[in-house]
């Protein structure tokens, strides 16, 4: 049965996160450092102040330090830590550690768990996840060209990426590799855990981009003849693109429901701005035009919210809610950016000034149409998902006329 009401529990989750929001990560924002995200000062005091509250590291289970939420909410207390850029590093939920720490959770030794994910989980040290390379698609894993060949009792990683989150600053990686080139496409690949002390390992440079809200920048690294333990493969070997997309289901839940609550707060901005600016004699908020702004955003962030709800129900009930997952992905990047738009066109030239948060959230929605996988291979999936299903029904169908 749905409900369309949260739990006592939750409700009360909420309005704790909500008023910790509200008193402390808004007033700090703008201490926010380009690349960096908060100083260590007062980033720090906050953490602990979550800690305290019960909701940190909401994404992971009890026994790792985490609150061990569930799906549902997870994707509650997402939306209103994603309304601001400081918020998921202020609550121990922001990528990439939270992947990281979700595949070092389930595929991790004991050792790995010891040496890596604790310290991860508790907001001691940071890491990055390196996938994606200059000279191939990234949409298409199967083509990457970086090798590992494992030398007695060591892996020699060979391996040019880039757009690897958080590098700088952080204590290691999780590279995706080609270890087993005769293998099926899929069994190809394998995770090994890099170190960043180890001398085969370089950061090129950061990449220059639009958005800066990510801590430790979008860099270029190489790995060159850079020798790992053969204790630092990471789950089975060959099972290196399945363990990537476990870290990606989680992942896109809670950066939609982030993208829910910036496009809600970018809403709350646009409407407060146009009950005080006045132009021709009355408030913007009484012209037809912002009114359908306003509509048009409460709509599109409402369908928004209850698809992503939808799909973290899905998944609390044990399913993969893959189609569910892609459909957030494209149609929820596309009311972000549009719900963002609204609001700066109603704030005129002070909406795009660093005097608000959104030519900020502008910049960094941009990008929500192409990390995680681009909106045109989330479209493939689920169209290839329900022209599969279609002809299944029109089999049993035609199977149940005729027998």
């Amino acid at each position: 049965m749905y409900s369309f009401r949260p739990s006592a529990e939750q409700q009360n989750m909420i309005e704790k996160a909500g008023a910790f929001m509200e008193e402390y990560v808004y007033p700090n924002e703008r201490h926010f450092v380009p690349h960096r995200g908060l100083p260590e000062e007062i980033l720090k005091p906050l953490q602990q102040k979550v800690k305290e509250m019960g909701l940190w590291a909401a994404h992971m289970p009890k026994e790792t330090g985490g609150a061990g939420l569930g799906f549902v909410s997870l994707a509650l207390l997402s939306e209103i830590t994603g309304r601001s850029p400081a918020g998921p590093y202020v609550f121990g939920c922001m990528a990439p550690d939270a992947g990281n720490a979700e595949i070092l959770w389930h595929a991790g030794t004991e050792e790995q768990k010891r040496k890596y994910l604790y310290p991860l989980v508790n907001g001691d040290i940071r890491s990055c996840f390196a996938m994606t390379e200059p000279e191939v698609s990234g949409s298409d894993p199967k083509q990457l060209r970086s090798t590992a060949v494992l030398d007695r009792d060591e892996w020699v990683i060979n391996a040019h990426k880039w757009f690897t989150t958080g590098a700088v600053g952080s204590s290691f990686s999780i590279v995706l590799v080609k270890t087993d080139p005769d293998a099926p496409p899929h069994r190809q690949f394998s995770l090994l855990i890099v170190e960043h002390d180890n001398p085969g390992f370089e950061i090129v440079r950061e990449i220059p981009v639009i958005g800066d809200h990510f801590a430790g920048g979008h860099c270029e690294v190489r790995y060159t003849n850079c020798r790992v333990p053969k204790e630092n493969l990471l789950g089975p070997r060959g099972a290196g693109l399945e363990l990537a997309q476990l870290r990606l289901g989680t992942g896109r839940i809670t950066h939609a429901m982030r993208w829910v609550g910036i496009a809600q707060r970018s809403l709350d901005l646009m409407i407060a701005y146009s009950l005080k600016r006045e132009t021709r004699g009355k408030r913007l908020a009484d012209h037809q035009t912002i009114q359908n702004f306003i509509a048009d955003s409460v709509a599109e962030i409402e369908a928004f919210r209850l698809m992503t709800l939808k799909a973290a129900w899905l998944m609390d009930n044990g399913q993969e809610a893959k189609k569910e997952i892609s459909i957030i992905k494209f149609f929820g990047a596309n009311v972000l950016h549009r719900a963002i738009d609204r609001a700066i066109q109603v704030h005129g030239a002070l909406g795009v000034s660093g005097d608000t948060p959104l030519e900020g959230f502008y910049r960094e929605a941009r990008t929500a149409r192409i990390y995680d996988g681009p909106d045109e291979v989330h479209r493939m999936v689920v169209a290839r998902s329900m022209i599969k299903e279609f002809e299944q029904n029109q089999k049993e169908q035609i199977n149940a006329r005729y027998l």
